[in-house]
């Protein structure tokens, strides 16, 4: 029997159904996991996605494009295929999809991590025959540890830059990393200034009932006048720019699960690097997995043939991988592609 779910020329496809999901080229129909650049494209005639990710999809492709949006667990029939969106915990609006016909079940994650974060929903598996997960950190080295540690990590770094009179620039992805950021710092030790490129999107997280703390956008006078006080978000695409040097003296930090590896951190050219990412590390990888039961999983992006080889080794698994035309993009200046620096 052939796959309810297959990969095509423009992405992962379901023939019976005639709909796409995450298509990276325009089709009819397109079922989108979630609004960073890598999964949501331009150009569909249709798209269907999680309710709380309409305005995020609205702000990155137009206002103009003809969007449905659907509650977790929400049956929807298209061309007589069963399918619902569900928590992936990746950020605010992302879902993996269920798809349902004739008694096969298909699951695709989208991303995804299994620990909580306060911007979205936790992960729910999904039971399913066959399973499509993203391995962007499908090495053993990946391993999280708890957030609160990552931040009580980061508010001591603000705090030791305010004594010596530098302002902390914290490099983040401008879409779910930095709100995510926002919810959990302490934003009792100083004022909080924001690139342009997070502040159009905090009005989609605010309406969603996401907590963000107070936010200023950045200008430089604003933030010198601060004598070292501050902190300022910002996307990587701003490292090493006219507008970094207008701050004054500052302590540069990039948080993402690549700091794990220190050459990472070189390569950025930032005095810290924090790890902490919106994907799943190893172990929440095989947690996933094993938890939908599914006999068949293909894996995408990142390091799939290991844990690939992995599946079929230690768990018996039918385990292959797919390739993508965006495993490992460059860095954006609106911060969607996660995969870069998750």
């Amino acid at each position: 029997m052939a796959d309810l779910i297959e990969q095509r020329d423009k992405g992962l496809y379901c023939a019976v159904g005639d709909f796409w999901i995450d298509p990276w080229e325009p089709v009819e129909h397109a079922v989108i996991t979630h609004a960073h650049s890598d999964h949501a494209k331009a150009g569909h005639r249709r798209y269907l996605t999680m309710a709380d990710g309409v305005e995020l999809l609205r702000l990155r492709l137009g206002s103009d494009i003809t969007v449905r949006g659907a509650a977790y667990g929400e049956g929807i029939d298209i061309n007589g295929v069963q399918v619902s969106l569900h928590p992936a915990g990746h950020m605010l609006g992302s879902a993996q999809v269920r798809v349902e016909h004739k008694g096969q079940v298909a699951g695709v994650s989208g991303d995804y991590k299994v620990r909580p974060d306060p911007t979205c929903p936790t992960f729910e598996p999904v039971p399913c025959n066959l399973f499509i997960s993203e391995a962007t950190f499908a090495l053993p080295i990946y391993r999280w540890a708890d957030s609160s540690e990552v931040f009580a990590e980061i508010n001591a770094w603000w705090r030791g830059n305010q004594a010596v009179g530098k302002t902390s620039v914290l490099f983040t992805y401008a879409l779910g990393k930095a709100q995510r950021v926002l919810a959990e710092i302490d934003n009792s030790i100083g004022p909080i200034f924001a690139h342009g490129a997070l502040m159009r999107y905090e009005a989609a997280y605010t309406a969603a009932g996401v907590r963000q703390p107070p936010l200023t956008y950045c200008e430089a006078s604003a933030v010198r006048a601060q004598n070292g006080a501050a902190l300022v978000m910002a996307p990587p695409s701003a490292l090493g720019t006219p507008w970094m040097r207008k701050l004054g003296k500052v302590s540069t930090a990039f948080a993402s699960g690549w700091m794990t590896v220190r050459g990472r951190r070189r390569q950025r050219g930032v005095d810290r690097g924090f790890i902490l990412s919106d994907h799943a590390d190893w172990n929440g990888l095989i947690e996933a997995i094993t938890a939908t039961g599914a006999e068949k999983v293909l894996l995408t992006h990142g390091y799939s043939a290991a844990l690939a080889r992995w599946l079929r080794e230690m768990k018996g698994i039918d385990a292959a991988t797919l390739v993508t035309r965006y495993g490992d993009e460059d860095d954006d200046a609106d911060g969607s592609p996660e995969r870069a620096a998750s």
